[in-house]
């Protein structure tokens, strides 16, 4: 059986996407052989992994969208002209013509341009429906990455629930192998003397920033003088007033940008808390990859979160800044809950989501699509 899966996102700037596909991709190698995951357009090794910034530089990064921009807006079959022999084609959301002579299957990630529309760009939106109109709604087999978003989309879109199977991403290694004295060089790296409490992703109306940052200024002065609040990750398609607030810098509050992957298990491990009031997720893979590094959570109690965070951390009414806060202040005061917390985390995380077990599930899956 020989799958491509298509690797358009790794040529571009993404975050969660990006990182499933490269950790998907690699353990799926390992597992069935490189040549039979082949990455489309034309992707060999995947080299060093960057939320920024392509895997293939910058003129072959040109040459492969170039390449894909002319398969999206062709009317004729162009993918199955390619002769490489293949019995399964995994597409991404960017890609508008599949081949029609392998089976077609695709992952589902969420579906928030359906649920909360107005917490993307229109062109987003109308792309990623085009997409479902074009390529998912034709495919034999779909992954979806929750339960949560598996329910979502047969409600939505009316797919049938057979034609889905839900597989958990994967956490990477690192972050079950953070070492006390790494943690400690890489808080100093970044300046992170008190102990703080963490928030990792893209600065984005979805992820509810507003309210994390009204939660803090909630609590007692003593608690904001003793601890931090340290927001990292790119700063997306956020509104004007959140991003000032962001970069206004107020007391107590960190915003370290993006912090590159090589860096990022030991500043979540380094974190006494992560914080995650998400008004949406079809994972949350910054909150299994802090499960993993043995950080007590409080997240939302919406969507896939508590299907993904089990016992291994608190829920809050995302809209609810008084009850974020209450649940902050209770746990920086309980040092001992919090320990417990992160050990049932990290339990959670090692049994659930691993990219080996995804990885695993995924072959079984094509296996399933392909009928062997």
């Amino acid at each position: 059986m020989r799958i491509a899966i298509d690797a358009v996102p790794l040529l571009l700037r993404s975050a969660g996407v990006k990182t499933y596909l490269y950790h998907w991709i690699q353990r799926l190698r390992r597992l069935a052989g490189e040549e039979n995951i082949l990455a489309f357009p034309w992707i060999g090794a995947l080299g060093e992994y960057s939320h920024e910034k392509s895997i293939a530089g910058r003129p072959g990064t040109f040459a492969r969208l170039l390449w894909l921009h002319g398969v999206n807006y062709c009317h004729l079959p162009v993918l199955d002209w390619v002769p490489s022999r293949v019995d399964i084609f995994h597409a991404s959301h960017q890609l508008r013509n599949p081949p029609r002579r392998s089976r077609l299957t695709t992952t589902l990630y969420d579906m928030t341009c359906w649920l909360l529309p107005e917490t993307h760009s229109p062109a987003n939106v109308r792309a990623l429906r085009r997409f479902w109109d074009c390529v998912a709604r034709r495919a034999d087999g779909l992954i979806a990455i929750s339960e949560n978003t598996r329910e979502d989309a047969v409600r939505i879109l009316d797919l049938p629930r057979e034609r889905i199977q839900v597989i958990y991403p994967g956490v990477a290694d690192a972050f079950f192998h953070v070492e006390a004295e790494q943690a400690w060089e890489v808080r100093q790296q970044y300046g992170l003397a008190s102990p703080y409490v963490l928030y990792v992703g893209t600065i984005e109306p979805r992820k509810n920033i507003d309210t994390l940052l009204d939660a803090w200024g909630q609590l007692k002065s003593s608690l904001r003088e003793e601890f931090e609040l340290v927001l990292a990750g790119p700063m997306g398609w956020a509104a004007p007033a959140t991003a000032r607030r962001v970069h206004a810098g107020a007391p107590g509050v960190r915003y370290l940008g993006y912090v590159p992957e090589e860096d990022l298990p030991a500043v979540t491990a380094g974190a006494v808390l992560f914080a995650y009031p998400s008004l949406y997720e079809g994972f949350g893979l910054p909150l299994a990859q802090a499960m993993a590094a043995g950080v007590a959570v409080i997240a939302s109690d919406v969507s896939s979160i508590p299907e993904v965070v089990g016992e291994g951390g608190i829920l809050v009414d995302p809209r609810s800044p008084s009850e974020l806060a209450g649940a902050i202040e209770r746990l920086l005061l309980d040092p001992e809950r919090r320990a417990e917390l992160g050990g049932l985390g990290t339990r959670r995380a090692r049994c659930h989501f691993t990219w080996g077990r995804c990885a695993r599930e995924s072959l079984e899956f094509f296996e399933r699509v392909c009928g062997t």
